[in-house]
């Protein structure tokens, strides 16, 4: 029974405050000595017990068991004792996989749990998804030892029966609430509707009835498509449920009858309340019954639900908490904005408070106690508050307004019918606008463009609204989470905009390629820098069009998320039977196996990094044989769209059918980089491996995580992708027992040189570098500089570019350019307009033929640009920390074709007399070149061709 009061542990701290000490303790990696000190005794606080036993230290347990016998022996010693102490109740209503392992440590062998594979087996099955069978009318985990032990142990609780659910859509049909979505138990298939029942119920408070939706089972084969549980079909786990106004309305009154009486025993006057319902969905599937709250919603309109009037200051809606759980509100507008203005340095707002005379109190705003006059109007008061513009620019977040009448609670202000209001002051701009909730929220910030319409016209996405600010150009940019940005001019007629966004043909360095799958987000660069966001205009929400469209096998929305935010969702258009683990699974557990009992067809399959790019060595061998005349079937794999290669080869999207089928029956395949982890090679394929460079970082099992015991999951991987490889190609004699000793790998290797190189020695190369510099938009005749550093597995998520670009040009001057190239692995940079970024372009092998001047770290780019005989500067401002951290396989110090430099200003320095700088290492590049390059002569292609196809 809720009593308001904070329940409290048997140490006096509160049972959140304890978790949140232990969960703190296992998030920093403590030993598990000072978690178990935090845990304290058991069999004190039996929910402290459940919860830890549940969450973090069940967690902390998992992972012991998983690290080997000594990390296993010290977990025993220590959470014996406060297992021992736990009350049976608390164990046996944990989650089952939990239950299982406390069983098996307070009643197994220590010598059996700690040498044996007992634990890890338990802790591994419950890792996978969810597995379930029954017996008669009972449920049962499918776990390790179900055979030897009770099976009480292994029957499915309250704990483990908690259903999936997602919010499909929220709106309002005649005038009742719709909700659709779907729910289902993990790992228990919904394949028809007999024996399958699902009632939504919403609970208010205690004593008020709960409300049965009117609730049916309908088919949603996305459920199916968006599970983890492979071989689990849940078509028949959709739902829709309707309800009607009238049940909210009379458990309603009669809560506010009930408050009413209550306020007035103490001598207070009746205040208009509101009511909360959570929803839940209770179903009974196959002899399970589970009970669980909706939560979960669809990005866009399902996220705005939109509220219903009943009557004049009585409003119904659907809300989202922060846990996004689904609650109905019946809710009554205690305070409404009538009107905003703001006159000179005073913003005044103007509230009603229907049905109330009041003469004091005060206003809110956020947490801002603000003075306001109250004055009794007709059947009402009027309040009038005023605020300080020239404070309110100050502020950086929106805050909501309150109104506090004197001997009642605070009252939220609604917007109710008022227009909502954008006031330009100077470069930033004043609002008063409504929330999801029709909530009054002011701020202040910079102005703001605002779209008004957005409108598909074919293939392109047309964008229009308001944007006040200054005239001038500006440009939107569309960027995705992982940093790629595009950039599209504005149109701006006074204070209206225009912008035509083209998804499916987005213009990347002169070529045209769809945009990434993923979520893009809109905003703009305001001349200061600032990056500002655009926002949806309330009014045009809910006409908003968001209905999918599909262009060239990709699927594109404009759609408002968390409530006004417009971005674009793109994704590739699959087929039902390759969505979801389930449509992975059959292809990867079935039709591929059964693909590799095909006959071999004479093709070769093409891989760069995925299907990610058309480059690499991969690249210069498929258009030796398109040079040579070989008219054997060519496949290109590519993810996401990424290109179109040249020549007529066979595209293949993938993740598809198709690309199952051409890695089980191609006969030669090619690639830079590691293959699927479903892929195995056939005896009869050639499976030639190009890598992606001469390593100078440790790579492979030279790694120092690759030798912990037990192995990472990634040295079986890495194991298993040698064993399938024919040939490997070495750029040096130097590199080749490097990448024998760092992959493992006992097969033929094949020291050509790297075909991607031959492009610096190509007899056209002049004209090839003229091209390029018009795709790049580089003048003529300027020296060009390319930075290109390596990633760093400890600082992925650094955007900054460590070279001092501003001092850079300043120093280097009109006549230079600066190339900016970071490494696909490392988030992508924040180049400002003074350098070019050419992090996306395609192949480097283009930017290393125009480059005059390489600047880079402990990348392999080194011994591909020591061939066209160009200077080259390190920049190495941590290199002892990267050689610590990752370890290089040479010495930089004493063997670099350049100066090894530490700061931004030496290698500055170097740049501007880079001619003598290159002079003075003349001996060294040599040496370099002959140790690192000797095979890089133009001719590396010809090799691998001559070797393997002819």
């Amino acid at each position: 029974m809720a009593t308001g009061v904070t329940a409290q542990s048997q140490g006096g701290d509160s049972l959140a405050d304890r978790l949140k000490a232990v969960q703190d303790l296992c998030d920093r990696g403590e030993p598990l000595e000072a978690v178990m000190r935090a845990v304290g005794p058991g069999g004190l606080d039996a929910a402290f017990d459940t919860e830890v036993l549940s969450g973090p230290l069940g967690t902390r347990m998992d992972l012991a068991v998983k690290r080997g016998a000594a990390r296993r022996r010290e977990m025993l010693d220590l959470v014996r004792p406060y297992l021992a102490a736990v009350d049976a109740r608390v164990k046996r209503d944990l989650p089952v996989s939990r239950r299982v392992i406390v069983h098996l440590i307070e009643h197994r062998p220590d010598e059996e749990l700690v040498e044996g594979e007992t634990l890890v087996k338990v802790v591994t099955a419950a890792a996978e998804p969810s597995k379930r069978i029954r017996k008669g009318l009972r449920w049962y985990a499918d776990l390790p030892f179900r055979d030897e032990l009770s099976p009480d142990l292994y029957h499915l609780r309250r704990a483990d029966l908690v259903p999936v659910t997602h919010i499909d859509d929220i709106v309002w049909v005649d005038g009742k609430l719709r909700v659709t979505g779907f729910a289902y138990l993990a790992g228990l298939s919904v394949r028809s509707r007999r024996f399958n029942w699902a009632t939504v119920v919403l609970r208010g408070p205690r004593w008020l009835p709960p409300i049965r939706m009117r609730t049916r089972r309908v088919l949603a084969p996305e459920a199916t498509h968006g599970a983890r549980e492979p071989g689990c079909n849940y078509d028949w786990s959709g739902f829709s449920a309707e309800l009607s106004p009238w049940p909210l309305r009379w458990r309603g009154a009669v809560r506010g009858v009930v408050s009413a009486v209550r306020r007035r025993m103490r001598h207070r006057p009746s205040v208009p309340d509101t009511t909360t319902w959570r929803a839940e969905i209770v179903f009974w599937s196959r002899g399970a019954r589970a009970t669980g709250l909706l939560r979960g919603s669809s990005v866009g309109r399902p996220e705005r639900p939109a509220g219903r009037r009943l009557k004049p200051g009585w409003w119904i809606r659907p809300v989202w908490t922060s846990d996004r759980a689904l609650q109905i509100v019946l809710q009554p507008n205690r305070a409404e904005l009538t009107g905003a203005s703001v006159e000179g340095e005073r913003l005044e707002l103007k509230i009603f408070l229907p049905g109330r005379t009041v003469t004091k109190g005060h206003a809110r705003l956020g947490g801002h106690r603000i003075a306001a006059e109250f004055t009794p109007a007709g059947d009402g008061t009027q309040v009038v508050v005023g605020l300080a513009v020239p404070a309110l620019l100050q502020e950086k977040d929106g805050r909501r307004l309150w109104v506090e009448p004197k001997g009642d609670p605070a009252a939220s202000v609604m917007l109710a019918d008022l227009v909502e209001t954008r006031t330009a002051v100077g470069d930033r701009e004043i609002t008063v606008l409504g929330d999801r909730r029709d909530r009054v929220i002011v701020s202040a910030h910079r102005i703001r463009p605002v779209i008004s319409s957005a409108v598909w016209e074919g293939s392109s996405l047309v964008l229009r609204g308001r944007y006040p600010d200054a005239p001038g150009p500006r440009t939107l940019t569309l960027r995705h989470r992982s940093g790629l940005s595009y950039w599209l001019p504005m149109e701006r007629s006074g204070e209206e905009f225009s912008v035509r966004v083209e998804p499916s043909a987005m213009d990347r360095f002169g070529e045209s390629v769809p945009l990434a799958s993923g979520t893009w987000n809109m905003s703009i660069r305001h001349p200061s820098g600032e990056i500002v966001p655009l926002r949806m205009d309330h009014a045009a929400l809910l006409g908003l069009d968001e209905d999918p469209r599909t262009f060239d096998g990709r699927t594109y929305r404009m759609i408002s998320t968390r409530f006004d935010v417009p971005v674009v969702t793109v994704e590739e258009a699959r087929p039902a039977d390759e969505r979801g683990v389930a449509g992975t699974h059959v292809l990867r557990r079935v039709f591929y196996p059964a693909q590799r009992t095909e006959p071999l067809t004479d093709a070769t399959v093409y891989v760069v990094n995925d299907g990610r790019l058309y480059a690499d060595s991969v690249r210069a061998i498929y258009e030796e044989r398109l040079r040579r005349g070989d008219d054997r079937e060519h496949i290109w794999i590519v993810k996401d769209g990424a290109f179109v290669p040249p020549g007529g080869a066979t595209v293949i999207r993938a993740g598809s059918r198709e690309h199952h089928a051409a890695l089980a029956r191609s006969r030669h395949i090619v690639t830079n980089s590691f293959l699927p982890a479903w892929f195995r090679a056939r005896e009869d394929q050639v499976v030639v491996q190009t890598w992606h460079g001469t390593p100078a970082k440790h790579i492979g099992n030279d790694q120092s995580h690759m030798a912990r015991d037990p192995k990472p999951p990634i040295w079986h991987r890495q194991a298993a992708e040698v064993r399938g490889w024919d040939l490997l190609l070495s750029q040096s004699p130097w590199a080749t027992p490097v990448l024998r000793k760092a992959f493992g790998y006992k097969g033929e290797i094949l020291e050509s040189g790297l075909p991607r190189n031959d492009v610096l020695h190509s007899p056209d190369r002049e004209a090839l570098a003229a091209a390029v510099r018009e795709r790049l938009g580089l003048v003529e005749g300027k020296r060009v500089i390319l930075y290109a550093p390596t990633w760093r597995d400890y600082d992925r998520k650094n955007a900054m570019v460590k070279l001092d670009l501003a001092k850079a040009r300043e120093a280097l001057g009109a006549d230079h350019e600066i190339l900016v190239r970071a490494h696909p692995m490392q988030a992508m940079p924040a180049v400002p307009d003074i350098a070019h970024d050419v992090t996306t372009y395609p192949d480097i092998a283009d930017l290393l033929l125009v480059a005059d001047v390489l600047v880079t770290d402990y990348s392999s780019v080194m011994f591909d640009f020591v061939c066209t005989g160009r200077p080259i500067v390190f920049y190495g401002y941590d290199l002892a920390k990267y050689s610590t951290k990752r370890g290089l396989y040479l010495d930089l110090a004493e063997q670099a074709p350049g100066p090894v430099l530490s700061t931004s200003a030496e290698v500055i320095d170097a740049l501007r007399s880079i001619d003598s700088v290159a002079a003075a290492h003349s001996d060294r590049y040599e040496s370099f070149r002959a140790t690192f390059a000797p095979r890089d002569d133009g001719k590396a292609t010809a090799r691998v061709v001559d070797h393997l196809f002819f």
